[in-house]
């Protein structure tokens, strides 16, 4: 026979990065973060701010795996929290219920939260807003979930199509929000440094006038531009 699993499943044990390599990316745009990786990191394009005013999200993941319709696993997370976390939920993009509301979202931030994801709904807007807490999610519905479990809280997770483990940095702007693996954290850093720095160039001449990207020409003066 099939045992019954428990209720709630919570893991403590993960490490969170050195605050000095997380501020690192305070401020970072997203798009810039991809380009420091593989090019990839981002979750499903439906997971956006629920405030434009209130888009920017710099934060160590603490995950949630919630059952559909259901956030026990969340309230266990009110147990994990600590300053300069962001709460992550996956809710196998469930969109039928929200996932929190407005008094859940200010037990997170009174426990240190300094932003919240997930894949499905959130509700009570007004309330969410005046948390002057970054939000991101794939809706609004008033329904309200259940608290019964099974949920889990601290253990990977697959969040908008993208594996999320407790330790790992979330990066958000108004385009969505970026996964950066904690082992890859170090090495991404001084490849946004790089980045940066050459994305303002390029900036610099787009404004200054130019027409034509130096790959295109590159490209062309190898002769490999057919034009028909």
């Amino acid at each position: 026979m099939i045992e019954e699993p428990p209720l709630l499943t919570v893991s403590r044990n993960f490490s969170r990065p050195d605050p000095a390599d997380v501020a690192l990316f305070d401020g970072a745009l997203t798009g810039h973060v991809v380009d420091s990786m593989t090019g990839r990191g981002a979750l499903d394009p439906l997971i956006k701010p629920i405030n434009p005013a209130q888009t920017q999200l710099c934060g160590v993941a603490v995950t949630v795996q919630a059952q559909p319709g259901d956030n026990l696993g969340v309230h266990a997370a009110t147990d994990l929290v600590q300053p300069g976390d962001v709460v992550i939920v996956a809710t196998d993009s469930y969109r039928e219920t929200a996932v929190i509301g407005d008094l859940l979202g200010g037990m997170l931030k009174n426990g240190g939260a300094v932003g919240f994801v997930t894949d499905g709904h959130v509700r009570d807007l007004q309330g969410l807003l005046d948390l002057d807490m970054p939000i991101f999610a794939a809706g609004l519905n008033p329904n309200s979930p259940t608290g019964v479990g099974p949920g889990k809280a601290g253990l990977p997770i697959i969040v908008g199509g993208v594996a999320v483990s407790s330790g790992d940095l979330l990066i958000g702007d108004r385009d969505g929000v970026v996964v950066v693996p904690q082992a890859s954290i170090k090495q991404t850093a001084a490849r946004l440094a790089q980045v940066r720095e050459i994305e303002a160039g390029v900036e610099a001449k787009v404004k200054a006038g130019l027409k034509q990207s130096a790959k295109y020409r590159a490209i062309k003066e190898k002769g490999l531009v057919s034009e028909v």
